[in-house]
């Protein structure tokens, strides 16, 4: 498995060709798994949660795999992967299985590969795939838009309301989770009050076109929970079966999964686009030139866009 998601990760021309036969072979296997995405800001315990939630499945005859996202650094490019030692029980089980994963520079808190990574997962008999975000704030959209199911995990005293209520991630939530409740139920039972209440007014004014959830079949809900004490686990898991079982019996669930792999196709298509934008040859002579250019305050940054989009354009005809 390891070495199979290290080949769909690598960018080498050859290993993209592998890896896309691969996945070729892998796909009459994958699909059977319930897909979990967990997001939360630094500090909220995402990693212990996943842990307590991952052995408690176990117990219950599942097989877990857990695929975490690591910052990477704008500076070095290195990224600590850090998850899998947090996970020191959940790491050495043999029916769970971790991948840390740099971001690279991916946006919404998932790495380029994530997806892929699922599949593999999947067909290795993995029957629950957790995606776990970076965590970095309120970017954390894109993990809604590849999973069955999208946790977001708060602290019992995030500050004043409104931070606690990031409204981009929020109205994407299909669970909250409000961990650390131990450490102080008042603030928990506020925080649970105050963001069971933000939820119905996000339903309400939600535009209905583009409506994430119905409240006929399901109603975003606001849990308490102890990761630490294994507290709050279980009654956790039942509102996820619950929700899974309305989502396959109107078929929601289906539908969503094709809408995604639709969104995950174009996706492709644009970051193809973009790396042969980069490699072509008129484009590779040109940006020099336009890059001093925009830098020395010379030349409109659109302007330069347009001018080597013009170049690309112009090449491929020649070759046409």
């Amino acid at each position: 498995m390891a070495k199979a998601i290290t080949l769909l990760e690598s960018t080498r021309a050859d290993h993209r060709a592998q890896g896309d036969a691969l996945l070729t072979e892998l796909l009459p296997h994958t699909g059977h798994a319930f897909r979990l995405g967990i997001s939360g800001v630094p500090g909220v315990g995402k990693s212990t949660f996943i842990e307590a939630l991952g052995l408690h499945l176990i117990a219950q005859g599942h097989r877990v795999a857990v695929l975490a996202i690591d910052p990477s650094s704008t500076v070095s490019g290195g990224s600590i992967l850090g998850d899998k030692t947090r996970m020191e029980h959940l790491s050495v089980h043999p029916q769970a299985y971790i991948r840390p994963s740099p971001s690279s520079g991916t946006l919404g808190g998932v790495a380029a590969k994530t997806r892929e990574a699922m599949l593999v997962c999947e067909a290795a008999g993995h029957d629950v795939v957790i995606v776990e975000t970076v965590g970095v704030g309120q970017s954390e959209t894109a993990v809604a838009g590849m999973t069955d199911m999208f946790v977001l995990l708060q602290l019992p005293n995030a500050g004043d309301d409104l931070q606690a209520i990031k409204k981009g991630v929020m109205e994407l939530a299909d669970l909250v989770v409000i961990n650390k409740a131990d450490i102080d139920r008042d603030a928990a039972t506020r925080a649970q009050a105050q963001i069971t209440s933000a939820l119905r007014i996000l339903g309400q004014h939600g535009n209905p076109e583009h409506a994430h959830h119905d409240a006929s079949h399901w109603h975003p809900q606001v849990l308490q929970l102890s990761a630490l004490k294994g507290e709050g686990v279980d009654a956790f898991w039942q509102a996820v079966t619950r929700f899974r079982s309305l989502q396959e019996a109107d078929g929601r669930l289906a539908s969503r999964r094709r809408h995604q792999a639709l969104a995950w196709m174009w996706e492709r298509i644009e970051s193809g686009l973009k790396q042969a934008f980069r490699q072509d040859p008129a484009v590779r002579a040109l940006l020099p030139q336009m890059t001093n250019e925009v830098e020395q305050g010379t030349l409109a940054a659109s302007t330069a866009a347009r001018r080597l989009l013009d170049a690309l354009k112009t090449n491929g005809e020649r070759h046409a």
